[in-house]
């Protein structure tokens, strides 16, 4: 069957494979507490897979592994803010220039909807300016990118874990497109090797003990479902107690 096809829970079986593979992995290299889809604390993504290692009188180490089986997602993940905010500016001030003669060579579009003159509102759209229809289009598309799109240095920027790694099938593994300060796995033969060595990056103790908490949770809604457990379960015993 074709490993592009989705299951029931809309993932296909290329990415199911990659987190299996991911999980495999961690556990063979000590992470002895892992779990799949796991919330994180610091921000609002979630990991692929996410492990929690204890060695002895070492200190904790916590890690994340997203797993991308097309070119596309991964670039879409990878954006740099800093770039984009440059690009944004540069564009926002093209919209402002435009805007200035449109107001000079249309007088015809002002909406009279303020007390003063100065900050009426302009209907710009009604003359379907192509330069200026492409601005918008463009800061549209930037303005996504700069709050969607960079999800690899936003994980980094909170320190939401000690190591990063990415997991990539053999053909789609592309050095210059790791970011910076994450590792890279590549699956060849139903097997990861480590193509890229990950950055260190330190986290209070606290942290590493609310992501170790996010780990349990997610395990144990896992553990739920594979034995039925329901909400309405939960509550009618505690009801009873």
């Amino acid at each position: 069957m074709d490993q592009r096809l989705t299951n029931r829970n809309g993932e296909t079986e290329a990415h199911t494979r990659l987190k299996r593979l991911a999980l495999l992995w961690a556990q063979r290299q000590g992470y002895s507490a892992c779990a799949m889809e796991v919330t994180l604390p610091q921000c609002s993504y979630r990991a692929d897979v996410a492990a929690y290692r204890q060695s002895g009188k070492q200190a904790a180490a916590t890690a994340i592994f997203e797993c991308k089986q097309a070119l596309v997602d991964l670039r879409r993940d990878n954006g740099s803010t800093s770039t984009t905010m440059r690009r944004l500016e540069q564009v926002h001030y093209r919209r402002e220039v435009l805007e200035k003669n449109l107001r000079v060579h249309y007088p015809a579009l002002r909406i009279a909807d303020s007390l003063f003159a100065e900050f009426d509102s302009h209907n710009f759209a009604a003359i379907e300016h192509h330069g200026y229809k492409q601005v918008i289009r463009q800061i549209q598309a930037l303005q996504n990118r700069l709050f969607d799109c960079a999800k690899f240095e936003t994980l980094i920027r909170y320190r939401c874990a000690n190591l990063f790694f990415l997991v990539l099938p053999n053909e789609l593994f592309r050095d210059p497109e790791i970011p910076i300060g994450w590792g890279a796995l590549v699956e060849s033969n139903g097997e990861l090797t480590l193509a890229r060595k990950p950055a260190w990056h330190e986290t209070e103790p606290e942290r590493q003990l609310r992501f170790l908490q996010r780990i349990a949770a997610a395990g144990t809604r896992v553990l739920n479902r594979t034995l039925n457990i329901t909400f309405e379960n939960i509550a009618t015993a505690r009801c009873r107690s």
